[in-house]
């Protein structure tokens, strides 16, 4: 069974009383221990299906499984306990709260899942660790270059030790070599056992990336393997 199951699923919104189809029957496998880069053009629908992959939405049709669980009807409160226990997000502009250091900053989803303190605190630690960013703990955001925030958030992301990573552009904001690091060091975890999903715009990240699948007009066109086409449609 893979981690991630999309069966049929559609996206649709309303607009004026026309029909827009974000997403128009999308079935899509991802397996656990996969790197999976999404792309296409701007109003394609990739930001619509990773939204519905990290269960921050729903669709208007179709199945959705996640770990085993069947998130597609889920509520909202649902949805909310499977992204702090089941994926962890990266984003293009960090989201590192100023005001927190970069020790508490990892520790808040531990928080909200009601890890003790300790607790918290020594898996905040082993976080850091795991991105280089150990000597950075005390520091707050404003502290760092844009490459160790990054690092930073990538942390605040594995804190739960979740099976699934989310990176909407991850590399948006940096310079091409501190994106070629980020992307070294996404290539580690996944080697390590983690499942990411990339969306991005940076054809060259999506040259290494093992598996790409590009969404054009709420349908994918392209499923290709390192260079061998699995599907389109």
């Amino acid at each position: 069974m893979a981690l991630v199951e999309v069966r049929n699923v559609s996206k649709f919104y309303y607009l004026g009383g026309e029909e827009i189809r974000a997403l128009d029957d999308v079935t899509l496998d991802i397996h656990a221990g996969e790197f999976i880069s999404i792309i296409g053009p701007s109003g394609s629908g990739k930001s619509t299906l990773m939204h519905i992959l990290g269960c921050l939405d729903s669709p208007t049709k179709g199945t959705i499984q996640l770990d085993g669980v069947m998130i597609h009807d889920a509520s909202p409160r649902q949805l909310a306990a499977m992204r702090n226990r089941k994926i962890g997000f990266v984003f293009q502009f960090f989201n590192l709260l100023p005001k927190l250091n970069v020790l508490q900053n990892v520790e808040l989803p531990m928080i909200y899942s009601g890890v003790s303190g300790r607790e918290r605190h020594r898996r905040a630690m082993a976080a850091l660790e795991a991105v280089d960013m150990a000597n950075r703990a005390r520091h707050r955001p404003s502290q760092l270059s844009g490459g160790q925030q990054q690092r930073a958030a990538i942390a605040r992301a594995l804190a739960n030790d979740p099976p699934l990573l989310v990176a909407d552009e991850p590399t948006g904001n940096l310079d091409q070599s501190t994106a070629g690091d980020i992307f070294e060091l996404f290539t580690g975890l996944v080697e390590e056992g983690k499942t990411l999903i990339m969306v991005t715009h940076d054809k060259g990240l999506c040259g290494r990336v093992p598996r790409v699948v590009e969404i054009t007009n709420g349908h994918i066109t392209l499923d290709e393997f390192a260079g061998r086409a699995a599907a389109t449609g």
